[in-house]
């Protein structure tokens, strides 16, 4: 009898385990779906698959995937113990973003069959980067009323097993950042806005600017209580958070927005002083990412 309970047992909690993370995979399919919907109706992004360096469109795939296993242990479609169950996550998240970007630009039209397979490889593949963060940022944004188990996992791994995989706190906190800036900016690189903006803009308009963004990003994280946000320490002054927080993270934002519009070329035959303007464009929406990254995972 013991051992009739005991398989009962076992097959009971394997099917809860399905569940689970069947629940995660739909809700990974409609964060990719969510998040991923603004660019996959953009016309920038369509026209990127045809003309985008394959060099440039690889690093992008490359670097994709090592991002999604770290956000994986994060907020995975489930709670991962091992680096290979991250993976599994992030491998996942990464082919639900394909699935999905693949069945919507079809359905829009913009794939076609008598179109080269490198043009449709092209188009995919710089949807599903965002499609797959979008995937991934499902499953913890998208959790239903019965997810309380979900949440109980959040905050241990939030505590404990983040430790393990970033070290520190510290630097948890900069790789969200990252994330957010990533997605946000991936919205906005591909428009020919950025560079337009750029062009139109005084040196004067640029320091405005960063300024701007770094007001807002401290605003976002300490100042207007939304939820998530952070508490000020009482026994402080507010500098150190400062220069702890926000500055390094408006850096981040910088380098994200840098990476990502050399990745779509957008920088190609620019002198240094546009470049920087460039930069500082995209840093704009890219601060907000990073600051609401921080808010919300």
């Amino acid at each position: 009898m013991g051992g009739t309970a005991s398989i009962e047992n076992s097959k009971t909690q394997a099917d809860g385990e399905l569940r689970r993370f069947l629940v995660g995979l739909g809700r990974g399919a409609a964060g990719a779906m969510l998040f991923g919907i603004p660019m996959l109706m953009t016309m920038e992004l369509w026209e990127l698959g045809f003309y985008i360096e394959q060099s440039r469109l690889l690093i992008l795939l490359l670097v994709n995937i090592p991002l999604l296993i770290v956000l994986a242990h994060l907020i995975g479609f489930e709670r991962t113990s091992t680096f290979w169950q991250a993976v599994r996550d992030a491998l996942t998240a990464f082919a639900l973003g394909i699935v999905m970007s693949g069945a919507a630009l079809v359905m829009l039209g913009v794939l076609k069959a008598d179109m080269p397979m490198a043009t449709i490889i092209g188009k995919i593949a710089i949807q599903a980067v965002p499609a797959s963060i979008g995937a991934m940022l499902g499953r913890s944004q998208l959790g239903g009323e019965d997810n309380a188990d979900d949440e109980d996992d959040e905050a241990s791994r939030s505590s404990d097993a983040v430790s393990d995989s970033l070290s520190t706190n510290y630097v948890r906190e900069l790789f969200l950042m990252a994330i957010g800036a990533l997605f946000l900016n991936l919205n906005v690189a591909p428009t020919e806005e950025v560079v337009l903006i750029s062009y139109k803009m005084m040196n004067w308009h640029g320091v405005v600017t960063i300024l701007v963004s770094i007001a807002i990003m401290h605003c976002f994280v300490y100042a207007v209580s939304f939820r998530g946000g952070h508490r000020m320490p009482e026994d402080s002054s507010r500098w150190p958070i400062f220069f702890r927080y926000t500055l390094p993270g408006y850096m981040v934002a910088m380098l994200v927005s840098l990476y990502v519009l050399w990745i779509f070329g957008r920088l190609d035959g620019m002198a240094a002083t546009p470049v920087l303007i460039s930069v500082i464009v995209l840093s704009f929406p890219g601060a907000i990412g990073a600051a609401a990254a921080r808010l919300i995972l």
